[in-house]
């Protein structure tokens, strides 16, 4: 039966007095007594969802059979099943109430055997309107990326709402199935899904002692008054295993609590050292319920990502400083650290766009906040510096003015911004030996670099907002895949010996993404969590705090 047909049968002959009462509200665009009463913002999917139908009752079907005008009515077993998925909404990371999860229990002893259109009709609409939010929330998520100026867009996966209700929902045999087939596809956010409902337990469970801070770093072997509370924290974390015996004595940091820790502070994003400084104590006084919050946040992103790729992508997230490029199946074939742009100056943008081409031995070229902010200031105290630095001064064009002493004339060209300043291709360049491009108006790109050394710190917000990689030979590879020839070898040997300024065109674009999430679940079962170091899950949240409608 078409969803059209399936629509105007759910109610034999429904009452005149119902579907007046249905085109009013969905009209009104709002309807006491919900927890988000205005819903202007969807009245154009209810007006189409019901006009095919004449405004009869969606959700709603007789007690009995017989005329209408004696029987009573009741939920339709779809509609059941949607008060299960608002209810059960927590699971997902939403939040239940904005699906009224705690008003249909009144709302279905109302319409049970109620025989008057307006019970029908305020059940029905309401049914509709939580239903339509909560599929378009799980689809594309409650907060439009663009709202925080994010270069993402989740236009191309929006669903139209009343034809999937129509055609999709309402005849489903399996309605659960039918909506965790709008999620997203990836491994990934159902591990999410996973580690949520522990986190959520593990909150519940906690007793959020918290552990005594410390004015230098308790090493191993060391006393410490929270060697109690902190065996009970790691081991309900599953850092420190059940069979394991934990610290000798009660009141010293040794044993298996020690390498316990250290699993910890891998999965925080610390030095994995074993010493119980500042900053892993205040990552283990976290409360649990932070946690919770983070794996929300991550899960509302995961659905701004597109329900399929055009081709494997490469994944940039900030503030775990990693880059994975996934295969075929969503799953990382490469996985390297990477360092971001500078918290609070010149931050990493969250944005997506393809790559089309790789540059071996690169020239860098200053951008021009940079030759006014460092370069044109370092050419003052130093006419030297251009020519150190391994530097040439050229017009736009890409014609050399000069490479050595800067003259007066010069320089005031650069403070007025007629000249442009270009760093020479070679090991010592700041782009390293290659970048890959895929044009942004934000002038950013992954590339190499010869500052290898800032890998190994624990927290890498480090450049001017550009994303430098830790193997650029293996991921050049990676990206030039569908280009014969490309090996490792050559593409290693045009980063050390070839020709300057040499583009390869991929074959094949790539999609780069560049996202941000501070709470990631792994295959093996580990959670790690980031600091929120641009502030973005602090934004996130409060735009969430508002409630419908949603920005």
């Amino acid at each position: 039966m078409g969803g059209i047909a399936l629509l105007a049968a759910c109610v034999a002959r429904p009452a005149i007095g119902q579907q007046a009462d249905i085109q009013n509200l969905v009209t009104s665009g709002q309807m006491q007594g919900m927890r988000w009463p205005n819903f202007a913002d969807y009245r154009s999917w209810l007006q189409k969802f019901y006009e095919p139908a004449g405004f009869a009752p969606a959700w709603v079907v007789p007690l009995q059979s017989g005329p209408q005008s004696q029987q009573g009515l009741q939920a339709a077993p779809v509609a059941l099943s949607m008060i299960e998925q608002f209810r059960n909404a927590g699971e997902k990371g939403l939040n239940p109430e904005d699906y009224d999860a705690s008003l249909w229990g009144d709302r279905l002893q109302s319409l049970n055997g109620a025989s008057t259109g307006s019970a029908a009709a305020r059940f029905d609409v309401a049914m509709t309107v939580c239903t339509m939010r909560y599929v378009s929330d799980l689809r594309i998520g409650r907060i439009n990326p663009q709202h925080f100026k994010y270069g993402l867009s989740v236009e191309g996966k929006k669903y139209d709402l009343a034809q999937f209700l129509r055609d999709k929902l309402i005849p489903s045999q399996n309605v659960k199935a039918t909506i965790e087939g709008v999620e997203p596809p990836f491994p990934a956010y159902r591990r999410s899904e996973q580690a949520l409902a522990r986190y959520t337990d593990l909150a519940r469970l906690d007793d959020g002692e918290k552990l005594p801070t410390v004015t230098k770093p308790i090493e191993p072997g060391q006393p410490y008054a929270g060697v109690p509370r902190l065996t009970r924290l790691l081991r309900l974390l599953g850092d420190l295993p059940e069979d394991a015996a934990g610290s000798q004595d009660a009141g010293v940091y040794s044993g298996a609590l020690v390498d316990a820790v250290k699993r910890f502070q891998r999965r925080h994003g610390l030095d994995e050292d074993g010493r119980l400084g500042a900053g892993t104590i205040k990552q283990l006084n976290v409360p649990l319920t932070d946690r919770v919050r983070q794996l929300q946040l991550t899960l509302e992103r995961w659905r701004w990502l597109p329900a399929e790729f055009s081709a494997p992508p490469i994944i940039v997230n900030i503030p775990d400083f990693r880059l994975r490029a996934l295969d075929e199946d969503n799953n990382p074939a490469l996985d390297m650290r990477v360092v971001v742009g500078k918290a609070m100056r010149t931050e990493t943008p969250v944005f997506s766009r393809d790559m089309t081409y790789v540059v071996l031995r690169p020239y860098w070229n200053v951008p021009p906040s940079i030759l006014r902010s460092e370069i044109v200031p370092a050419i003052q105290r130093d006419r030297g510096y251009i020519a150190s630095k391994n530097y040439e001064v050229t017009t736009f064009d890409g014609k050399v003015v000069t490479s050595g002493t800067i003259s007066d004339e010069v320089l005031a060209q650069l403070k007025a911004g007629k000249l442009m300043v270009r760093q020479k291709p070679g090991p010592t360049n700041a782009l390293g030996l290659v970048k890959l491009i895929f044009p942004n108006e934000n002038n950013v790109y992954l590339h190499s670099t010869p500052s290898q050394s800032l890998f190994s710190r624990s927290r890498r917000d480090f450049s001017h907002g550009c994303i430098r990689v830790e193997k650029p030979a293996e991921l050049t590879v990676w990206a030039l895949r569908n280009n014969p020839g490309w090996t490792l070898e050559k593409v290693q040997q045009g980063m050390q010996s070839g020709k300057d300024n040499v583009t390869v065109t991929l074959a094949k674009r790539v999609p780069v993404f560049i996202v941000y999430g501070t709470a990631l679940a792994y295959a093996n079962g580990e959670v790690h969590f980031s600091d929120d170091i641009y502030g973005f899950d602090a934004k996130l949240a409060a735009a969430l705090a508002k409630g419908y409608p949603y920005p």
